[in-house]
């Protein structure tokens, strides 16, 4: 083929023209220095982007939500009328989580859905309790706490509720549930992910 081999100079020459060739952005002084160091990188290095981590929203503890009064309602805002709308959406989410509630739906797949639905809008009525004075009271439900429940009832009063030790009454389209709230202390939030057991006797 007629090839004859370069010496050392030929070679550092062909070098340089090839690095830049390949490299026009560097000067000849970082050619040298990459040569010295005996590492070439001929392939173009991308730069690896941070990614912005997104900042976390920090939410209100539950001390700084009742020193801002978020879930207190005014007086003005306590009347009865204003949340039969929202009764009437709760019924409605009801009978849609129920599949219906005619006579061919089963009590106890009802019964099953219904501990794990949220209450806010219920119309309920305390049937039994071991404080007397809650006997009877009926009223929508405005808000769901751990251990009570807050409702106003059709006299315009907000009353609040103890779970434990009574049993509340829910009806809607004919069907009756009743709520053992001493076994229903529980956030709504809680309920929704709870296992229940099916235990043989519930007392007050």
């Amino acid at each position: 083929l007629a090839l004859q081999p370069q010496g050392p100079k030929q070679a550092e020459a062909f070098v340089n023209s090839f690095l830049k060739r390949t490299m026009p952005r560097l000067e000849d002084k970082d050619i040298q220095k990459h040569l010295h160091r005996k590492a070439v990188v001929l392939e173009h290095a991308f730069k690896k982007t941070k990614k912005n981590k997104r900042s976390k929203t920090k939410s209100l503890s539950a001390k700084e939500r009742r020193e801002m009064k978020i879930f207190e309602l005014k007086p003005e805002q306590q009347k009865y009328e204003l949340f039969l709308p929202l009764h009437e959406l709760w019924k409605q989410y009801i009978r849609e989580l129920c599949n219906g509630l005619g006579p061919q739906v089963e009590p106890m797949i009802v019964q099953t859905k219904l501990l794990k639905a949220d209450f806010h809008g219920a119309v309920v009525t305390v049937v039994k309790s071991k404080c007397p004075s809650y006997v009877g009271t009926t009223g929508i439900i405005l808000q769901e706490l751990k251990h009570m429940f807050k409702i106003i009832t059709k006299d315009d009063k907000l009353k609040v509720i103890p779970k434990c030790n009574s049993v509340f009454g829910v009806e809607i389209d004919g069907f009756v549930s009743h709520i053992y709230g001493s076994k229903f202390q529980l956030r709504s939030s809680e309920r929704s992910a709870k296992k229940f057991k099916v235990k043989g006797t519930i007392d007050l």
